[in-house]
């Protein structure tokens, strides 16, 4: 019976790796966004998305993963990431 709390709190560590990970994207991401106002070029890349959530679907399968949901999942990381290059 007390195997589910010890389980929440390996998700629960997950979780803190994920936001850890989540956290250092948004920081290259920044860093990217500065160089991109210097270079005078825009937030936006399309071909640069497109690639992302290429590799990301193929790399999701490989882990046995949905990469339809995965894809969802990184259209938001990139949302979130884009939005803080502006």
């Amino acid at each position: 019976m007390d195997e589910i709390p010890k389980l929440r709190k390996q998700v629960d560590k997950i979780d803190d790796q994920i936001l850890t990970a989540l956290c250092e994207r948004v920081k290259v991401c920044r860093a990217i966004g500065e160089t991109k106002k210097k270079q005078g070029k825009p937030v936006k890349d399309a071909s640069r998305e497109t690639e992302v959530f290429k590799r990301i679907k193929e790399k999701s399968a490989e882990f046995g993963l949905n990469p339809v949901q995965i894809e969802r999942v990184y259209r938001e990381i990139v949302n979130m990431c884009s939005a803080v290059q502006e």
